[in-house]
């Protein structure tokens, strides 16, 4: 029985001056030939940054809205959650010509007004703490062991200066697929899971285990 993950990825792209995290990542993905999603910040998006998303769009890799600054949606109000949205999506959409296809809140924050006002699925995954400077890069790849399930989301970050993250992610590829992973993008997770990601109040983090958000 075929058995799939994604790995999907925060807080790109970067825009830190001689910051290639985002890009870092890339390479260990087109190392092993796996895809990944990412959800970009989209007030980080810059004329030089624009290249990297090319780059992981190239590699098969899915590119989604992860709101405009980054910020508390759950406080905000409808036409302030939808400007966060649009002008994430619009960015988006211009580069890579493909609207993004979900949204994962920042801080995971959320109200029944973020759901109202946005349409497409809500994505959470499986984490390791990988924002926290003191979770070493073996405490990731051990956290990424334990939330390999088929239909898994791993939930990482490629924010600047993260390198626990890309030696975890790096050894972590080959160990899940030596035990029969395959890795694929999100909207493919989906696909070959076979389960429809547009559920009300749906936030995913397995997709073979629905996840309810409840306020």
């Amino acid at each position: 029985m075929s058995k799939y993950l994604c790995l999907s990825f925060d807080d790109g792209p970067n825009n830190v001056p001689g910051d290639n995290t985002m890009n870092d990542m890339l390479d260990i993905l087109e190392k092993y030939n796996v895809p990944g999603s990412f959800f970009l910040i989209g007030n980080k998006i810059t004329e030089e940054n624009k290249k990297v998303i090319l780059r992981a769009v190239d590699l098969g890799c899915d590119i989604q809205n992860h709101s405009w600054t980054h910020s508390f949606m759950g406080q905000m109000t409808a036409e302030q959650i939808k400007d966060e949205y649009k002008k994430c999506d619009d960015l988006i959409t211009d580069i890579v010509g493909v609207r993004p296809t979900f949204f994962r809140p920042p801080y995971l924050n959320l109200s029944q007004t973020v759901y109202d006002n946005i349409s497409v699925p809500f994505i959470c995954g499986c984490g390791c703490n990988d924002w926290e400077d003191d979770k070493d890069a073996d405490y990731r790849y051990e956290h990424m062991m334990q939330y390999a399930y088929n239909g898994t989301i791993f939930l990482l970050h490629v924010m600047e200066g993260n390198k626990a993250t890309l030696e975890a992610v790096d050894r972590a590829i080959p160990v899940l697929k030596s035990q029969g992973f395959e890795f694929v993008n999100l909207p493919d997770l989906f696909e070959k899971c076979g389960v429809n990601p547009h559920k009300k109040n749906a936030l995913w983090s397995v997709v073979t285990q629905e996840s309810i958000w409840k306020s």
